[in-house]
């Protein structure tokens, strides 16, 4: 017989709900009902499964190229891996050719937040690094590293911005393409910076401006770390670290980063709740150089110490692919600056035993399995979580 003390704790535990519907008191030791899966884990699948199915996809096409010349593919992968991760001059070289793909890869992946398709990075890349260049130049012979720097980086920033401010411009005031626009500016400003390098500026004999002031010049690893003795690598790469940290912080964290990001998803909503699109344009392009010409530094200020004529070598070009492997976020962006850095790199290892030229092919074969992929994976998965 169950005592009414008994009675009433059980009633007033199972709550109005239970006493309306008639159901049993469900107990605390009951393992909970299945959750709808959270928005971060559909998410999180999303961006990152397509990317490892262009991975696996391009793994395969590489392995049926390298049998094609009648080499092995686990000796050419193990080559590849030697001469980049397997040494600590491997290391530095890839950290070194991905601390520039980071700037070039976010003012791509900033771009296309927006809903704009920036392709010119390597005329910004190029820009920022003549500006750095030209400062650390005029800059008195004895100017400490605590203020060259700095004017450098502000110098190299302003450079790319300016570039990438025209498209902004002319998109928001003319409706002009900034597809079009950004492609034609990387002739005109690499032309132009050749020009003024060969007509003004250069040290007689070659095609690159005399050196920067010492105080202006970046440690490299090696300075730090006797291993990475010979390779490239600087301190550019905590600048490319927090570059990236910045932009996630701007695009996820602030006011002006959600108004880019509803501008790219659907410009006139965002515009009826009360967001100038064409302000966002203008501005999102303007930073967009601004973060592609931080990548000259890289070069002018961490390796040689100068600007010279090709030094981007297709580095900004290269960002359009690191941008959409990396799925146009700044932690994908790193990754894929890091893979792409690595494939480069590799391509010089294992020329003994296939063509240098098949990394390039690989590395196209990586962006059209991410284009590819993407919807299809996304289409399986929803067609999962579907009731």
């Amino acid at each position: 017989m169950t005592s009414p003390v008994t009675s009433t704790t059980t009633t007033a535990a199972a709550g109005p709900a239970a006493q309306q519907s008639g159901a049993p008191p469900t107990r605390s030791d009951e393992p909970p009902p299945p959750l709808v899966r959270s928005a971060g884990r559909t998410a999180f699948e999303e961006s990152m499964l397509p990317a490892l199915v262009a991975l696996l996809i391009a793994l395969v096409a590489g392995d049926l190229l390298i049998l094609s010349v009648g080499q092995s593919p686990g000796a050419v992968y193990r080559l590849l891996l030697e001469g980049t991760w397997g040494n600590a001059y491997g290391i530095g070289q890839v950290l070194y050719k991905a601390t520039t793909l980071v700037f070039t890869g976010l003012a791509v992946a900033l771009g296309l937040r927006a809903g704009l398709f920036n392709i010119g990075a390597e005329g910004q890349l190029a820009a920022g690094g003549f500006m750095a260049a030209v400062a650390g130049l005029w800059l008195p012979a004895g100017t400490p590293a605590v203020l060259a720097i700095p004017v450098c980086i502000a110098a190299a920033a302003a450079g790319g911005a300016a570039v990438g401010a025209v498209p902004g411009v002319l998109k928001a005031r003319f409706g002009a393409h900034e597809v079009i626009v950004t492609i034609m500016l990387n002739f005109i400003v690499l032309s132009l910076l050749n020009w003024v390098v060969a007509a003004k500026l250069h040290v007689p004999e070659t095609l690159h401006t005399p050196d920067v002031v010492a105080g202006a010049g970046v440690p490299r690893l090696s300075d730090f770390a006797p291993a990475f003795h010979g390779s490239a690598a600087n301190l550019t790469i905590v600048l490319a670290l927090a570059a990236g940290a910045l932009v996630w912080w701007y695009l996820f964290r602030t006011r002006r980063g959600f108004e880019l990001r509803a501008a790219g998803l659907q410009p006139e909503a965002a515009e009826y709740g009360g967001v100038s699109v064409p302000a966002v344009w203008t501005r999102v392009l303007a930073l967009c150089g601004a973060v592609a010409g931080l990548g000259g530094l890289n070069y002018v200020l961490g390796y040689k110490h100068y600007y010279e004529e090709g030094f981007a070598g297709g580095a900004g070009f290269l960002g359009i692919a690191v941008a959409l492997v990396g799925r146009n976020h700044p932690a994908g962006v790193l990754l894929a600056a890091l893979l792409f850095a690595t494939l480069s790199q590799g391509g010089l290892a294992i020329h003994a035993l296939v063509p240098k030229q098949m990394v390039e092919v690989l590395q196209g074969i990586v962006i059209l399995a991410v284009a590819t992929s993407v919807p299809e994976v996304r289409r399986v998965l929803r067609a999962r979580r579907a009731p």
